[in-house]
């Protein structure tokens, strides 16, 4: 670009300032020219936009059309473009570039979880992801994420304990949110789970910058990998079987394994979808009901955290939809004859 960063205004045009362009813009227009090549039909409106990066996050046609991409028999492969176009925007470094394609992620993990037991090379994919990996581990410098846990067995300025403590310093009880991270070259079985779950973690921190139909997408995937029906909801568990059945289909296969790598960013991103506070009522419903079927599949799996996880959401998302059942005291003795 000729013009650069320059504060003066130009008094030959009405005093106005004159418009300059970041090298931001630079590279998101590169990137739209880049992907003009690969999608079906790019929106003219992109290529004029004075925001291209915003305006390619949150355009619905193109999300549309790189979904398809996703879905078809042959993605991930090696020759994948769309992949290529996602692995190099990613490594533009522009945060704006890279919240696109983290808006991109659901269908991405989805069909690449749904696909990878069926022992078949995904690169395209797996590229991608661990552009996503090496760059959390670089900005983490590969260490855990942890909160610190009150002690109840110390007095504090809120309580009082009868235990007599082993020393008189408080020890330091800490809650691992996110383990520690190891550089990963290639995916293999045993890391899969922790490589997605991070990329996940990064969905979820950048939440509230990532378009509601992203959102959604996710929320449906959730269903499709708990292999299980919302059995409280007709048209939930309508759609979810409808799915379940478009993805064996198409050989993507539906009931995946769910470790707590990848369910516990799961279960976060869903307690957003729920909570957030500007709400949305389809978001709403999409979570409520991924909720339920990830519940449904704890009990099935006899899995006590998960059971405790998912029933809390289920919870809070019940007294969301009828305030009343907030109010209820189940401790207070009810009076009858």
């Amino acid at each position: 670009m000729e013009d650069q960063a320059s504060s003066s205004p130009d008094k030959s045009t009405n005093n106005k300032p004159r418009i300059t362009w970041s090298d931001s813009y630079s590279k998101a227009h590169l990137a739209i020219d880049a992907l003009a090549a690969i999608l079906p039909a790019l929106p003219p409106a992109l290529s004029a936009s004075e925001t291209p990066a915003a305006s390619l996050l949150q355009d619905p046609e193109v999300a549309t059309q790189i979904s398809q991409l996703f879905r078809r028999p042959d993605s991930g492969a090696v020759t994948d473009n769309l992949c290529a176009w996602l692995y190099d925007t990613f490594h533009s470094s522009e945060p704006d570039l890279q919240l696109v394609i983290l808006r991109f992620l659901p269908t991405l993990a989805g069909v690449y979880l749904s696909r990878a037991g069926l022992h078949k090379p995904l690169p395209g994919f797996e590229s991608v992801l661990l552009a996503i990996y090496a760059h959390e581990t670089a900005a983490r410098n590969g260490q855990a994420i942890t909160v610190s846990i009150p002690d109840l067995a110390h007095s504090s300025i809120y309580h009082e304990t009868k235990q007599t403590a082993k020393n008189s310093s408080t020890e330091l009880h800490l809650g691992v949110v996110s383990a520690s991270l190891e550089p990963y070259g290639t995916v293999r079985s045993t890391r899969r789970a922790r490589i997605v779950g991070v990329a996940l973690e990064l969905y979820y921190s950048k939440i509230s910058q990532i378009p509601v139909g992203s959102k959604i997408e996710f929320c449906e995937f959730c269903k499709i990998w708990s292999g299980q029906e919302d059995q409280n909801n007709g048209d939930g568990a309508s759609t979810a079987n409808d799915s379940q059945k478009v993805e064996k289909k198409e050989g993507r296969g539906g009931r995946i394994i769910l470790p707590w790598e990848i369910l516990q960013p799961i279960l976060r991103i869903l307690g957003h979808c729920l909570m957030a506070p500007e709400k949305n009522e389809e978001l709403f419903q999409a979570a409520f009901s991924a909720c339920r079927c990830l519940q449904a599949r704890a009990l099935h799996d006899i899995n006590a955290k998960v059971i405790l996880a998912t029933g809390s959401l289920v919870k809070l998302a019940e007294m969301a939809i009828d305030p009343a059942a907030a109010a209820v005291d189940h401790t207070e003795i009810s009076m009858s004859n």
